[in-house]
């Protein structure tokens, strides 16, 4: 669908990381402001907002330290697990859950990649994030929900700070790790402060302590536990602040998480450099999911044959022999070659090790994505969804219909299937508030 640009409203917020961004567009006079129909649909819609705890492994909603989480889940929906796309790693996760696309087809197919014409990709590389030609692979569902008239805002979502396809949603921060969980809440809130046919109706909220927790310490240290306590803290100040403002009830919230944790002790090192030579190979990447690819005038025919064979401790193929159970090859952006740590264990060279300073992660994930220690939360409340009822594990791809669903919207193409999750939702018979704006 051909995007209509149009007029945003571009106020100061309190506890604001930045400024309210104004879409970037090509035309040089001011585009045409909203039309009746299509402020009618934003004020009608019920908002939704979804929420990422980064690395909340499924199971550690039963620690019983996050209690706010818990009432949640005791009024709405909890699944046993949501279970991550392959690699189960933060980029390409978040990008699956927003554009129901696996990694593979999503584009963003590692935390590290090599694109011919792009050239490098690191998480750490602002210039890359914020580059729109590494995430147009895909569709996210703030341009999706743009076409049909709705807002959207982001408190920081991997490929929200990119123009993607010559846009952004109406409303985003640039990541920033500083801002504490309390500064990201109220930032929501206050977008939820906005008159009823200017807020967002599509809003995302991310937390980082705890993947940050578990790997430096490891998932069943204290300080993980300290890190799901207090990010908890912060969603309960945010239902606090939704009830003050009577929405909690008419608010859709989904919380969930892009992966889990697995425990890797300081020894588990494979050192890859010990069974290839790495002047023969261009080493995309190294970790969990380690890639390489050929270098001309050498043999890698002869790399790949070599690596093929049962290895300790990790499985090598060619991306064209990759089990078809991961969904993942075909993108011209996987390595050639492609070597998966089992769980505990990463994949590292002699050279690293020697430069690294200080300990290595006693937490890791990007492994396979059935692992039950790979698997991630999910908990959704609100108007549309069931109350009190526990719920079947299901990919993350689902999350992508079942939103475009609560919105009301057309999704795109999407490797999800909303019937995997239709049965989380309130029986249509029911008259819910669910399109009612609050």
């Amino acid at each position: 669908m051909k995007y209509l640009p149009r007029l945003l409203l571009c106020s100061l917020v309190a506890l604001s990381t930045g400024c309210v961004f104004h879409r970037h567009t090509n035309q040089p006079t001011p585009p045409p402001p909203e039309t009746e129909t299509q402020q009618a649909k934003a004020a009608a819609t019920t908002p939704l907002l979804l929420i990422s705890i980064d690395a909340y492994r499924a199971d550690y909603f039963n620690r019983g330290v996050t209690p706010n989480l818990q009432q949640m889940a005791a009024s709405g929906v909890h699944a046993d697990s949501m279970q991550p796309s392959f690699p189960s790693l933060t980029f390409p996760n978040h990008y699956a859950i927003v554009t129901g696309l696996v990694p593979d087809h999503n584009g963003m197919v590692n935390n590290t990649m090599w694109d011919p014409q792009l050239g490098p990709f690191s998480m750490g590389d602002r210039k890359a994030v914020r580059n729109g030609l590494w995430w147009d692979q895909a569709t996210p569902l703030w341009e999706t929900a743009d076409d049909a008239g709705l807002r959207t805002a982001t408190m920081f979502w991997p490929g929200s700070e990119a123009d993607i396809q010559g846009r952004r949603p109406d409303f985003w921060k640039p990541f920033d790790g500083k801002v504490t969980p309390d500064q990201r809440v109220d930032q929501v809130l206050t977008w939820l402060d906005m008159p009823i046919d200017q807020r967002p109706s599509f809003i995302t909220l991310y937390f980082d302590a705890v993947d940050h927790a578990g790997h430096t310490y490891g998932p069943d240290s204290p300080e993980v536990n300290q890190a799901l306590h207090d990010t908890d803290a912060a969603i309960g100040r945010l239902v606090d602040g939704l009830r003050q403002r009577g929405l909690y009830d008419k608010i859709n919230i989904i919380v969930l998480a892009d992966h889990g944790m697995a425990s890797v002790p300081q020894g588990n090192n494979i050192l890859i450099d010990k069974l290839i030579n790495m002047k023969d190979v261009q080493e995309v990447n190294l970790g969990i999911l380690a890639g390489f690819n050929p270098k001309r005038k050498h043999d890698f025919n002869a790399v790949e044959e070599k690596m093929e064979q049962p290895q300790e401790h990790m499985h090598c193929w060619d991306k064209t022999r990759i089990p078809k159970r991961f969904n993942y090859g075909a993108n011209a952006r996987v390595p050639q070659m492609v070597c998966l740590a089992d769980v505990g264990w990463r994949i590292t060279t002699t050279e690293y090790l020697a430069k690294h300073k200080g300990p290595m992660n006693l937490g890791e994930h990007g492994y396979d994505n059935a692992d039950p220690r790979m698997q991630a939360l999910f908990i959704a409340h609100g108007p549309a969804f069931q109350s009190g009822i526990g719920y079947h594990s299901f990919p993350n791809v689902d999350v992508y219909p079942l939103m475009a669903h609560l919105l009301g919207i057309t999704p795109a193409f999407s490797d999800g299937n909303l019937d995997d999750v239709q049965g989380m939702l309130k029986p249509a018979a029911e008259p819910a508030e669910a399109g009612t704006a609050p």
